[in-house]
C-alpha cells in the first residue's frame, strides 16, 4: 500500500511539474507522471537484481502512475492554484519511497547500510529522472535537504528492521521524519554548503583600485 501510495503522489508531482515547466499535451504529462512515479523503484530493482522490475510485473504500478497523470491533467487549474502542491507531493513521494525502498532492499538480504543507500536512491530516483527529462538540474544535486531527508527516513527504517521492531507505526514515523525535514528545508530555505565557481576570484590589488 505504501508503494502504491508513493507511486500515486509521485505521479501527481511529475504531472504537475510537467504542466508548470513544459507545454505538454496529455500524453506528455502522463508519460512524465509515469517516469517520476516508477523511476526510483525501477532503479532499485535493477540494482538488487529483481528482474523484471516490480513496475513491469504488477500492472497496478503503471495504472496508478498513469492515473495520477490523468487526474492531474484534468484538474490542472485546481492543482496549479495551490502554490506548494508540487513540493508537497514531491516530499510525500520521497518519504514513502525511502521507506519502501529500504524494506525491499532488506527483504533482498542486504545489510542495513546497503538498505539505507538503496532506500535513499529509491526516494530520489524518480525525481532525478524527471528533472533530467525536462532538462533541469536534478533537485538532489541542487538542494541539500532532498537526499538528506530520504537518508534519515531510510536509516530509521533500516535500524527498526535490524532490531526486528519494524511495523506500521515505525513506517509512518520514518516517512513523517523524512517529510518533515524536507518541508522544513523548503520553508526555511535550508541547504548544505554549495559551490560558487566565480566566487573564488582574487580581489583587485590596491594599485588597480587607484587606477579605477
Amino acid at each position: 500500500m505504501l508503494e502504491l501510495l508513493g507511486t500515486f503522489v509521485f505521479g501527481l508531482n511529475g504531472a504537475l511539474t510537467a504542466m508548470e515547466s513544459e507545454n505538454l499535451d496529455i500524453v506528455g504529462v502522463v508519460v512524465l507522471a509515469v517516469i517520476t512515479a516508477l523511476g526510483g523503484g525501477i532503479i532499485r530493482d535493477v540494482l538488487i537484481g529483481s528482474l523484471p522490475p516490480a513496475a513491469f510485473r504488477d500492472w497496478r504500478y503503471l495504472a496508478v502512475g498513469a492515473g495520477a497523470g490523468v487526474i492531474a491533467f484534468v484538474a490542472r487549474r485546481l492543482w496549479l492554484r495551490l502554490e506548494r502542491s508540487i513540493t508537497v507531493f514531491d516530499a510525500a513521494g520521497l518519504a514513502l519511497f525511502c521507506v519502501t525502498g529500504t524494506t525491499t532492499a532488506f527483504a533482498a538480504h542486504l545489510g542495513p547500510f546497503q538498505s539505507v543507500v538503496l532506500g535513499t536512491i529509491t526516494g530520489v530516483g524518480g525525481g532525478t529522472v524527471r528533472d533530467v527529462v525536462i532538462r533541469k538540474v536534478p533537485t538532489v544535486l541542487s538542494s541539500g535537504l532532498y537526499a538528506v531527508p530520504a537518508a534519515c527516513g531510510a536509516t530509521v527504517t533500516a535500524v527498526a528492521l535490524e532490531l526486528h521492531v519494524y511495523g506500521g507505526a515505525v513506517a509512518v514515523l520514518a516517512a513523517a521524519i523524512c517529510f518533515s525535514i524536507r518541508m522544513a528545508g523548503v520553508h526555511f530555505n535550508l541547504n548544505l554548503p554549495i559551490s560558487h565557481p566565480g566566487s573564488a576570484a582574487a580581489p583587485p590589488s590596491p594599485d588597480e583600485d587607484r587606477l579605477e
